[in-house]
């Protein structure tokens, strides 16, 4: 069986070493640019970012499978894929650890905004101890824009810190507020609300045509003067003029980015002037996450490879 990844041979942390090694009989072959030309020849695709269009899609001969490494499939088309009897699966991020280790980075970005990380190192070369004055996260408000598995994540690990909960989701419950232990719950077209009490918003969906540039300039004016973005979801969740010029007019105290309109991003972004904590799309990357994936992809690859049904499937 042979299977086509659309990355570099050392992207993901190591992650494609260890499909080989998981299932020495089958063929991978990493090739980002070759991915974006024909999927001819190949058994299964782990596309990555890579767009999976219709057109690319009319180049395979024998792809039975459109396996992803993580959850995010918004770049497949998947009607497509479906409509030429190519299955699709992912695997989901409350099962792999996923959700977890991106959690954990959206507090860690919480805390660095709340503490005015930016100011450290330059409190450290003067030598001024006790500054600078930092915001605790007790009694503040957190916004989560998504309750999938990232944003009940969130949720379970940011209750212990004292902090008041409130959520946006396309279909609230009550039921699930109280299991999730959050204040308030509203439907995606009460995000105003949300976004008007929340000190910190955190975004955790996916890219797609209800969601792109849901934070665009009315979005980012309704938020609290003073509060704080994170972006754990996707780049085009926000509309990226209008949150560097409320992040350059003080409007925001600042923003949390591990994802990004251009991927990678250039290093020398005006955005990055600002009071912005940014990592390389790395919520992810952690031991657990990586584990995770690689036994839900390689479980499928099997299951493909032996005639067992897929798991996780979308198409």
């Amino acid at each position: 069986m042979k299977v086509l990844i659309a990355a570099d041979e050392n992207a993901w942390g190591g992650m494609i070493q260890q499909f080989r090694q998981t299932l020495p009989d089958v063929e991978f072959i990493a090739s980002a640019g070759h991915a974006a030309e024909s999927l001819a020849g190949y058994d299964a695709l782990i596309p990555g970012m890579a767009k999976v269009s219709n057109a690319l899609l009319q180049t395979a001969d024998r792809l039975k499978l459109i396996q992803q490494a993580g959850a995010g499939l918004e770049s497949v088309d998947i009607n497509s894929a479906r409509a030429l009897g190519i299955q699709v699966a992912n695997v989901p991020s409350d099962r792999s650890g996923n959700a977890d280790s991106v959690a954990e980075l959206g507090i860690w970005m919480m805390i660095g905004l709340a503490r005015k990380a930016h100011e450290l190192p330059e409190m450290i070369a003067t030598r001024q101890l006790g500054l600078p004055v930092g915001m605790g996260l007790r009694g503040k408000t957190v916004g989560l824009v998504g309750l999938g598995g990232i944003g009940k994540a969130l949720a379970q690990r940011l209750a212990p810190f004292g902090v008041r909960l409130t959520g946006v989701k396309r279909t609230p419950d009550s039921e699930f507020a109280k299991a999730h232990q959050l204040d308030w719950l509203g439907s995606m077209d009460q995000l105003p609300a949300l976004l008007s009490e929340a000190d910190f918003v955190v975004l955790s969906l996916p890219d797609n045509a209800d969601t792109r540039n849901i934070i665009d300039e009315t979005a980012l004016a309704q938020m609290k003067p003073g509060s704080f973005l994170i972006n754990l979801g996707r780049g085009g969740l926000i509309e990226k003029a209008a949150l560097l010029a409320a992040l350059e007019g003080g409007h925001l105290a600042g923003a949390g980015l591990d994802v990004f309109w251009q991927e990678p991003p250039d290093p020398e972004d005006s955005l990055f002037a600002c009071n912005v904590i940014a990592t390389p799309h790395v919520g992810g990357v952690t031991d657990n996450s990586l584990a995770g994936n690689v036994n839900g992809v390689c479980e499928n690859l099997r299951r493909l490879r032996d005639g067992e049904e897929i798991l996780n499937r979308w198409a």
